[in-house]
């Protein structure tokens, strides 16, 4: 049987999963609205704003002592999502 406490903690983590739903559905829309203004497939990968990004994670998790390795290794899963996404959705004008 699983401990009470246990039980309370993943109901919260439930709750914030269906947040980070929320968040990712908005992250879709951008992401949409960005990839309509691509006018090629090379546009998709854009390898400096990704290294940006990646660098950007980091330093703000280590200021919020989060585990960079953490952050690092979501962000990097998102960023290759997104691109597949990206991929699969792309239509030429």
């Amino acid at each position: 049987m699983v401990n009470k406490n246990i039980l309370k903690i993943r109901k919260k983590l439930d709750k914030l999963d269906n947040q980070f739903l929320k968040i990712l559905k908005r992250r879709t829309f951008l992401v949409d609205k960005v990839l309509q203004n691509k006018k090629y497939k090379k546009d998709i990968v854009d390898r400096k704003r990704i290294k940006i990004i990646l660098r950007t994670v980091s330093s703000k998790s280590k200021r919020m002592k989060i585990d960079p390795k953490i952050t690092n290794r979501v962000w990097k899963s998102m960023i290759n999502a997104y691109i597949d996404y990206e991929y699969r959705n792309f239509k030429k004008n």
